[in-house]
């Protein structure tokens, strides 16, 4: 049975678009605004939502979301809060595609099944544990197998050609190509090793499992070479967090459409 990921890339494939995949905090600037910036993505053309679920110790995320991560605990948010943002905009929005962002230690402290489970309930299609090893994930790739789950694995550009086979076999959903050594955060520009590395993940992944790239993605031209490249979907993080930061109100939700705006409609081959 496909969920919601599976869904949107057949339908995506079938227009000819690339996916755009954004990242948002939960609780970040408070509960009720990080519902109305995944409405305003959503509205401006965001395929597929990241939540991130705040965790004290983000070894993957840069300056930027860490920020918002730490803003959002500061404020009491919580994995089941968190849980209970994803259940409100999944009422909002029944077939929209999300995921949480995480560190295993949120899973394994809940008790995996338990909270996988509860993730379930609340309406997420599946994960990213940027610090879950693919060689010690047999109960968290069995537990979502069952829940039928999406388990989004990591690769980045000197993830080995045996690595990379072994976690393309394991990974549902979408492969998660890191596009730069590194943490995330918004950059200007990037290296020509980024899009060797997109289509090498690309040559690998083959149809087993759409690749989507992540880390950096600020603008629509960096997105059009990475879907160039061979990306089937691109994931905007810290350019998003950056502009909730930046505004407020009304006027920050315009902005956040309009720039949701200009990067799908660098996912789209006109």
């Amino acid at each position: 049975m496909q969920n919601r990921i599976a869904e949107k890339f057949c339908e995506l494939a079938e227009k000819g678009e690339s996916a755009l995949i954004c990242y948002v905090v939960a609780g970040y600037p408070d509960p009720e605004t990080s519902k109305q910036v995944i409405n305003a993505l959503v509205n401006g053309g965001a395929d597929i939502i990241e939540v991130g679920i705040p965790f004290s110790d983000p070894i993957a995320d840069g300056p930027t979301i860490q920020a918002a991560s730490n803003a959002a605990l500061r404020k009491g948010m919580t994995p089941n809060k968190a849980l209970h943002v994803v259940r409100s905009v999944r009422k909002q929005h029944p077939n929209l595609p999300l995921l949480a962002m995480t560190y295993s230690n949120i899973l394994v402290r809940a008790g995996m099944k338990k909270f996988m489970s509860n993730a379930k309930h609340c309406g997420l299609d599946g994960f990213i544990l940027p610090d879950m090893p693919v060689e010690e994930a047999d109960i968290y790739l069995l537990t979502a197998s069952k829940l039928n789950l999406a388990t989004v694995f990591l690769v980045s550009p000197n993830t080995s050609e045996a690595r990379l086979r072994e976690i393309v076999a394991r990974t549902t959903g979408f492969l998660y190509v890191v596009s730069v050594y590194g943490i995330t955060g918004a950059r200007s520009s990037f290296q020509k090793y980024t899009l060797d590395t997109i289509r090498t993940v690309k040559q690998v992944a083959g149809a087993k499992v759409p690749v989507a790239v992540g880390f950096g993605i600020s603008r629509p031209a960096h997105a059009k070479n990475m879907i160039a490249a061979g990306a089937e979907a691109i994931i905007v993080g810290s350019a998003v967090i950056n502009k909730i930061s930046e505004g407020s109100g009304k006027k920050m939700l315009n902005d956040l459409q309009n720039f949701a705006r200009s990067m799908k409609k660098a996912c789209k081959n006109e």
